[in-house]
């Protein structure tokens, strides 16, 4: 197999990739060159302490960040070189983002906060209330479109991103500590929700510090100092 066609048929490519940040005359070694890969239908946890470098892994990965050496393929595309404008329209139709936080709109009603990423793409109105209205039926909100964020649990709150996550039909849903927030039992059922997606053949990547989390993906990559200590694959 030819690099590019092999690139081609993987929907997320790390190549060597290293993120560093200079501080007068210190270099902060964030990311340290490295190598991931994730193929269509793949669910993958990135595991490691906090400092380890998940959170600039996750930037990269979702292309909210630039490598400072290094190749990142999305979709069989090269992003390293991709405009930011580019890169706004290439990761917004491919990649959906869950967030510990939420992220919510507080002034939009569940229903607005879904239909939110759609706006961006160009659909039409009466596509995305549609659109919408089946996503929240879909993680069991189908009666709470018009309540406000801060009406909701934060169980529903985390559906309703899981909901806006698949807005625009996204390749990847990348899911950022997405039980942090949450209860043992809430978070049960947000990670039900991703298996389920997953098993839909949604690919699905966790980033996470919590075993309990990562142990439900295929695979697992652990970080450490910036570097990938080591890869565990689930044994069928």
């Amino acid at each position: 197999m030819k690099k590019e066609d092999k690139h081609k048929s993987e929907v997320i490519n790390l190549n060597a990739v290293k993120k560093y940040y200079y501080m007068g005359d210190n270099v902060v070694k964030a990311v340290d060159g490295i190598n991931l890969r994730v193929k269509k239908g793949d669910f993958i946890a990135v595991m490691g302490p906090s400092g380890s470098g998940k959170s600039t892994v996750m930037n990269l990965i979702g292309n909210l960040d630039v490598p400072t050496h290094g190749d990142i393929y999305l979709g069989g595309e090269n992003t390293s070189y991709f405009s930011e404008s580019d890169l706004a329209e290439l990761r917004g139709k491919r990649v959906g983002f869950i967030f510990q936080q939420f992220n919510l709109i507080p002034n939009l009603t569940v229903k607005e906060n879904v239909m939110l990423p759609m706006d961006f793409q160009g659909v039409s109105k009466q596509e995305r209330e549609e659109i919408a209205r089946e996503l929240l039926s879909k993680v069991g909100l189908g009666d709470r479109i018009d309540f406000y964020p801060n009406q909701l649990s934060g169980g529903q709150q985390q559906r309703v991103a899981i909901a806006r996550s698949l807005a625009n039909d996204p390749d990847v849903i990348l899911a950022d500590e997405p039980t942090g927030n949450l209860d043992t039992k809430t978070g049960e059922k947000v990670i039900s929700f991703l298996k389920a997606l997953n098993k839909e053949g949604k690919t699905v990547i966790i980033v996470t510090h919590d075993l309990y989390v990562a142990k439900h993906a295929k695979v697992i990559y652990w970080l450490k100092d910036g570097k990938v200590e080591k890869k565990t694959r689930k044994r069928k």
